[in-house]
């Protein structure tokens, strides 16, 4: 068998392959000869300069799997693998410590203007008292996000003896107290931290999550720091936070677009420091991505399970053909009981009921877990990570299954519960078209492949009309609209089939209608 290494891949990971398989090396590939030459391959190894994209996936007649040396693969075009049977890994623990310990590099720097300093001193300038700095000792860093990376920065922050309030829907207070952190909401992050970083990915829901009106919310001589994913913080916003004062200073690794130019809006500005993502440049993280993909290449060339498998784990055909239908609609269960949960949840339990009771439904809950956490958390949310994800989190994930499905023929439901509150949303197959048929009780027939906006109220007249109207003023498209009753006739569930976001501003005007009990906003897109 035949291995591409291409984009510069560590010496260390190539090594491991020629024990066993021809490797050819390929440091810089043209997409032109990429093309030409993928067909004789079983395996191609890449960084993120080459492109595999479903051209080149259709060409290779002979490709078992494709490793990214790294976290993120955007330049790879997983469906059109999967749609091939194309296996696609990633390392995404290889590279952890680089980024937290870049994270913690940039805070001090920024805190004690060390690249300032530095560029004067270069010019035989002595500022000693120009470039005065702050202390991490006794502040309050604010994480935002709480995975692998998050949750190494807190720890190194912890040994400063720095206070961490730590924001993530999926930390409970129980993996709190293991880590020593406080859990707060994302708005008592914003009012009280010292210094803020960012650990989320890139998500229609955080994107632009920190703009100049939470800036405005923070304290005096806050401090920012993203080296996650660009665009979470609003570059403008930041720039013209800092020029006046509003933010004393920002430490960024990672841009909206990439390579920054001289025009970009933090390049030049005082109180900035700029890194040209540098979160995983280390020699050591190289090596650990490398030898992660090799490792997992080697496993699929053999026809062994790949636990870093970022789009389907190993189910027999059998078995595959019976749940296929169901893996889209447990996500956007798993997705809504996540939106509409009070808080961070503790467990959850998918119960099957019908014929699906008689395979193995492993895969279908790992789907429902998969729904849950992909739209929070930092990196990639797979079928095989999706399990110890949620066990990190002290999440306790279980199973239920009964024959009787009542008028269904089958009937899938997903219950999660945080604190004394629990969520129960339901769905079954119409045809091979997955439908919400309950939300917490309240019959529905809902579509989930957009977003929904699902809102308890008072059964009388008018309500309906009001949001109506709220919504046209808006100028937000309504595309579907449920409402669904329960036993409790005093009490309706209205559910709005959404074209576009719903602005902050106008999700409070929503909550704050009188016949109105909540509001709560289901991104399916996420997911």
């Amino acid at each position: 068998m035949k291995v591409l290494a291409a984009d510069g891949i560590s010496p260390k990971g190539i090594e491991l392959l020629q024990k066993e398989f021809e490797v050819v090396v390929k440091d810089k590939l043209p997409a032109e000869e990429l093309l030409e030459i993928i067909p004789q391959f079983d395996a191609i190894m890449v960084r993120s300069a080459s492109k595999v994209t479903k051209e080149v996936i259709d060409r290779a007649t002979n490709l078992k799997i494709i490793g990214r040396a790294g976290v993120g693969v955007d330049n790879i075009d997983i469906p059109a693998a999967t749609a091939r049977g194309i296996i696609v890994i990633n390392s995404p623990g290889g590279n952890t410590i680089a980024a937290t310990e870049h994270t913690m590099a940039m805070m001090l720097a920024m805190s004690r203007n060390i690249p300032i300093a530095n560029e004067t001193m270069q010019k035989g300038e002595w500022n000693r008292k120009k470039y005065v700095g702050v202390e991490l000792r006794g502040k309050t860093l604010g994480v935002i996000g709480m995975g692998r990376i998050g949750s190494g920065v807190a720890k190194r922050a912890l040994a400063f003896e720095m206070n961490v309030l730590a924001y993530d829907p999926y930390i409970n207070e129980e993996r709190a107290q293991a880590l020593g952190v406080k859990v707060a909401t994302f708005d008592e992050v914003i009012e009280n931290a010292d210094f803020i970083t960012v650990h989320m990915p890139l998500t229609p829901d955080t994107k632009g999550m920190i703009g100049m009106e939470q800036m405005k919310k923070m304290k005096k001589g806050v401090r920012l720091v993203n080296c996650a994913r660009g665009g979470i913080i609003v570059e403008e916003d930041l720039a013209e936070a800092v020029k006046q004062g509003i933010v004393a200073g920002a430490a960024i690794d990672v841009y909206t677009k990439e390579p920054v130019t001289k025009d970009h809006p933090l390049v030049g500005v005082p109180g900035i420091v700029l890194t040209p993502h540098l979160g995983a440049s280390t020699v050591e993280a190289q090596i650990g991505v490398s030898v992660d993909v090799a490792k997992g290449i080697l496993a699929a060339l053999h026809g062994e399970p790949v636990a870093t498998a970022v789009n389907m784990a190993p189910v027999s055909p059998e078995v595959m053909k019976v749940i296929s239908p169901y893996l889209n609609l447990a996500e956007r269960l798993g997705c809504t009981v996540t939106s509409l949960a009070a808080g961070p949840v503790d467990s959850v339990e998918v119960k099957y009921q019908g014929d699906i009771t008689e395979v193995n439904t492993n895969l279908v809950t790992t789907a429902a877990i998969k729904g849950m956490l992909n739209p929070v958390m930092e990196g990639e949310v797979n079928y095989v990570n999706a399990p110890s994800l949620a066990k990190e989190r002290g999440i306790k994930v279980s199973e239920k299954k009964e024959k009787d499905a009542g008028s269904f023929a089958n009937l899938i439901t997903v219950t999660a519960k945080s604190g004394d509150t629990e969520v129960a949303v339901a769905g079954t197959l119409f045809g091979d078209e997955g439908r919400i048929v309950t939300i917490n009780d309240f019959r529905v027939d809902v579509d989930p492949h957009a977003r929904i906006l699902v809102m308890p109220h008072i059964n009388r007249p008018g309500v309906i009309g009001t949001i109506g109207s709220i919504m046209g003023n808006s100028h937000i498209n309504i595309s579907g609209m449920q409402v669904g009753g329960t036993k409790d006739q005093e009490t309706n569930l209205m559910v709005l089939t959404i074209d576009d976001d719903i602005p902050e501003k106008v999700l409070a005007s929503i909550k704050a209608l009188d016949g109105i009990f909540d509001a709560k906003l289901v991104n399916f897109y996420a997911v």
